[in-house]
């Protein structure tokens, strides 16, 4: 464990098996040391138990550096349950999950993420307190579910604008030609505040029917799922799953400019000094991704849209702020974003 390319001092990794339901999952805690480790629930049909492991230390370790860019009183942590969201997730097995984080007496504060949804968090909560992404009652009185999504999204389009004026001076993203890859609910939504701003859309799910919505909706291009990265336009914005941005991807992109909000785009650290020979811009993704849990952090002390609103613009001076040191340094900005997260993280009294 402690020997493991992704370990990075993690605090406590939990292994939990329930025989009943059949679950399998991993709870990872990287730190607290600027509140509660609050990351969200994956389930995926992963290849194996290492798989699962070096997925739930990566993504822990983005949430710690995610919250501490956000400037959030919060730490980082992730859970992930090995199994087919479509085939194997049951309510025994998510009441199991309830029970299992509820072990960890808050350390560590559950979400909804890929393969989980709101009404698993809800479920969740008749074990633990210890849930965040849901709404008592299932819909506020301005229609706010607790989703965050939305807001997710929002913070993506908030960072690249703010990264597209910075490389070209334009303050909107009326004719950029912008290829989202993923179409879940963040990339849906990306997709819709794009299209409103006159953005030209090459989008890409592995779901034809999303596909086909995509491009009824936005006039968008269908790209092949194999040839997304190498569409020749000016943004790619990743929103699926990781390590899209590889050995092998990463000659191939005709892009200038890297945003969006999928966790771990980029394969291997050497990854970002490949994306910076080119030449293309990489807008970290911890960065760009941190809508979700500004919007979580103001939904558990009570939601206040103008100050919500307000922390999750903030997004693009962040962004502004890592691109400007790592221009000045000639180095990656995903180099600076880290070499930030890690002095705000170290500044913290431990919580």
């Amino acid at each position: 464990m402690f020997d493991h390319p992704e370990f990075d001092a993690h605090e406590e990794i939990v292994f939990h098996h329930d025989a009943a339901s059949g679950l399998r999952a991993i709870i990872a805690v990287h730190s607290t040391a600027l509140g509660p480790a609050l990351g969200g629930c994956r389930m995926v049909d992963y290849a194996d138990a290492a798989a699962a492991l070096t997925d739930v230390l990566r993504l822990s370790r983005g949430m710690s550096y995610k919250a501490a860019l956000a400037e959030l009183p919060q730490g980082g942590g992730k859970s992930v349950i090995w199994g087919d969201p479509h085939h194997d997730k049951t309510d025994a097995l998510i009441d199991a999950m309830g029970r299992f984080v509820q072990r960890l007496e808050g350390r560590y504060l559950i979400a909804e993420d890929s393969g989980t949804t709101v009404a698993d968090m809800q479920r969740m909560a008749a074990f633990t307190p210890y849930v965040t992404g849901w709404t008592p009652g299932g819909v506020t009185a301005d229609g706010r579910t607790g989703d965050p999504s939305p807001a997710t999204a929002y913070g993506t389009w908030v960072a690249m604008r703010a990264a597209w004026q910075r490389l070209t001076g334009q303050a909107d993203l009326r004719n950029v030609r912008v290829a989202v890859q993923g179409l879940g609910s963040v990339g849906m939504r990306l997709c819709q505040r794009l299209h409103d701003e006159g953005a030209r859309l090459a989008v890409t799910d592995t779901r034809p029917a999303r596909v086909d919505e995509a491009v009824r909706r936005f006039d968008a291009q269908a790209v092949n799922v194999d040839a997304i990265h190498a569409a020749p336009v000016d943004i790619l914005s990743p929103n699926a799953l990781g390590a899209v941005l590889n050995v092998t991807t990463i000659p191939a992109l005709q892009c200038k400019l890297v945003c969006g909000a999928a966790n771990n785009q980029l394969a291997t650290p050497d990854d970002a000094n490949r994306l910076l020979a080119r030449g293309i811009t990489f807008a970290p993704d911890y960065v760009v991704s941190a809508g979700g849990i500004i919007d979580i952090h103001h939904q558990r002390i009570g939601y206040d849209t103008a100050a919500a609103t307000a922390h999750l613009d903030r997004i693009g001076v962040t962004l502004n702020q890592v691109l400007q040191r790592a221009a000045q340094q000639g180095v990656s900005p995903a180099v600076v974003a880290d070499q930030m997260a890690r002095e705000q993280i170290a500044r913290g009294a431990h919580y």
